[in-house]
């Protein structure tokens, strides 16, 4: 199987089993829809840690470098949470592009991200 197949099957999967929350979610109005997304949101570092697990098939490789195809994985732990919540919105809007990193992206909410950056910006 071909490993961007891989991870577009993983990134689907995930999707698909955060489906049913999100969509309750969806169904309950918020009662203020975008005043949220207005404030920054504050990033659990722990919920971060479990939401990452994916990340290290490519992020975590020894040296960064990446064998299918063969290219350098940039280095994220230790990033600041600013740099990688960004990064990560302009892969959902599709402003950054990367398949994989694309797909990824847009099964995050906007706490999932802010978790995320939390957790790898304390990775020393």
């Amino acid at each position: 199987m071909r490993p961007l197949t891989i991870a577009a099957s993983l990134a689907l999967t995930t999707l698909l089993a955060t489906a049913p929350a999100r969509a309750q979610d969806e169904a309950t109005p918020a009662p203020a829809a975008n005043a949220a997304s207005s404030v920054a949101l504050q990033g659990d570092a722990a919920k971060g840690k479990m939401l990452t697990y994916t990340c290290q098939g490519c992020h975590g490789i020894t040296g960064y470098k990446n064998a299918y195809p063969s290219y350098r994985v940039p280095r994220i732990g230790g990033q600041s949470a600013e740099y990688l919540a960004n990064a990560l919105h302009e892969y959902q809007k599709g402003t950054r592009q990367h398949p994989t990193m694309e797909a990824q992206a847009q099964s995050f909410s906007d706490q999932d991200i802010a978790d995320i950056a939390a957790f790898l910006s304390s990775i020393k």
